[in-house]
């Protein structure tokens, strides 16, 4: 019997052929992402519009996050609304075009060819975005339940297809200028685009629901979520707006205000959630969710730093702190917690769902190797510290030992994804 309700009811309505493709995917791109970080690792001492850097972004960004977000948001949406994920065709459809585009986009960026492999990458993975949105969109109007985690999900799928079709015009713009300016002026807000209004709205929705379910804590408040999501959407608007009308830097103070409040009403409603939780011993899998939590104030920190204490001759540095702590940390961290937290019941119901009343079965947690979760644990995060450390004192010693530990944490987290995977059913 599976402990989590909600869980429970959720693997009988998305089947593990639409979701595990997913995650293998975003798996095999996070070791690539490393290897990349690992060949490149001085390229954090260049200027962000780097070819490699933005391959490496990209990377992270679409084939580990992205992807990673679309299985588990199929398999997660239908607990979230209380019914069904709409088309099982459009969940095929959306992995097949944005698995093509991804690779497509990356080599297109690394090598710098702006002609046709750039647009054929981004043209397959807009087209994988408007079909996972579609898909999301009728999934959440179909269903009866609309509460506010439905409206976290539906908004970051919007703002991801804003991301993605702004990116796609921008490839576009390399040749045959459609904006006034050239790309490079208009990146920040792409990726705030991306970062804002798909990673946190979506990460934020999800994580106040799953986080407390895991942790068994009966803690909610509506009323602070939806401050939040009005926060965050805000912040995010205002910053469009300022941007467009090239304002002066100083009013850029306001959307940034509004999400540090927002983060930081998310961080207290994590911390309550977790005070009073029923489950006391609390496993690395939710201590790496809950640290990525507290990762989520690094990037606001270097921005405060670049605003108020840094020349502007130290912002490229700080820049590539930011992108690292949001893309390696926060993202990387919750995507780590919560893949063995999901990733072993949808297997575990695929291999022992008819064999339940059959006789005792092993416990979802038991799918996967614990002892290489802690070693993956500590090699990521002692990777990741002296990464920052290398960023900061520009020391390619430093950049390259903390790349190859990040991708010793690749190794590992693609070796137990590999072990849950491959799972032959047995008694115990």
């Amino acid at each position: 019997m599976i402990p989590i309700s909600g869980v429970s009811n959720l693997q009988q309505t998305t089947s593990y052929k639409i979701v595990l493709p997913f995650y293998v995917y975003a798996a095999v791109f996070y070791l690539i992402s490393t290897a990349l970080l690992l060949l490149n690792a001085d390229v954090v001492q260049q200027h962000y519009f780097h070819p490699h850097t933005l391959a490496i972004v990209h990377a992270m960004a679409l084939g580990w996050g992205t992807m990673m977000i679309f299985g588990a948001s199929y398999q997660l949406l239908p607990v979230l609304i209380e019914g069904k994920l709409d088309s099982n065709l459009l969940g095929y459809l959306s992995f097949g075009f944005a698995s093509i585009g991804i690779p497509i986009l990356i080599v297109g960026f690394y090598l710098f060819h702006t002609g046709w492999v750039l647009q054929t990458g981004a043209i397959l993975v807009n087209i994988g975005v408007v079909l996972y949105l579609v898909n999301v969109l009728s999934s959440i109007y179909e269903s009866e339940k609309h509460d506010i985690h439905a409206w976290f999900i539906g908004a970051a799928t919007i703002w991801l297809f804003s991301t993605t079709f702004f990116g796609l015009l921008l490839v576009f713009n390399f040749s045959e200028s459609l904006f006034p300016d050239n790309s490079v002026a208009y990146l920040t807000l792409h990726a705030h685009l991306g970062i804002i209004g798909w990673f946190l709205l979506l990460i934020m929705g999800v994580g106040s629901r799953l986080i407390p379910m895991f942790l068994i804590s009966k803690y909610t408040n509506n009323k602070i979520l939806w401050i939040i999501f009005i926060l965050i959407n805000s912040s995010l608007i205002s910053f469009i707006v300022l941007f467009l009308l090239n304002t002066d830097s100083t009013f850029y103070y306001i959307p940034l205000f509004l999400a540090i409040l927002g983060i930081v009403l998310f961080v207290n409603f994590i911390r309550n959630a977790h005070k009073v939780r029923i489950r006391k011993n609390v496993d690395e899998q939710m201590k790496m969710s809950i640290i990525s939590v507290i990762q989520m104030l690094l990037p606001l920190l270097t921005l405060l730093i670049i605003l108020f204490i840094l020349p502007s001759n130290q912002h490229i540095k700080i820049a590539s702190l930011y992108g690292f702590c949001i893309f390696f940390g926060w993202i990387t961290a919750i995507i780590f917690g919560m893949t063995f937290k999901t990733l072993p019941f949808i297997v575990w119901n695929k291999v022992y769902h008819k064999k339940a009343h059959a006789g005792k079965t092993p416990v979802p947690k038991e799918l996967f190797n614990e002892q290489v979760f802690h070693l993956m644990f500590i090699s990521y995060l002692i990777g990741f510290v002296i990464f920052i450390v290398g960023i900061l004192i520009l020391n390619t010693i430093a950049l390259r030992v903390g790349a190859a530990m990040l991708l010793i944490s690749a190794l590992l987290y693609v070796y137990n994804i590999g072990i849950v995977l491959l799972h032959q059913p047995k008694k115990i």
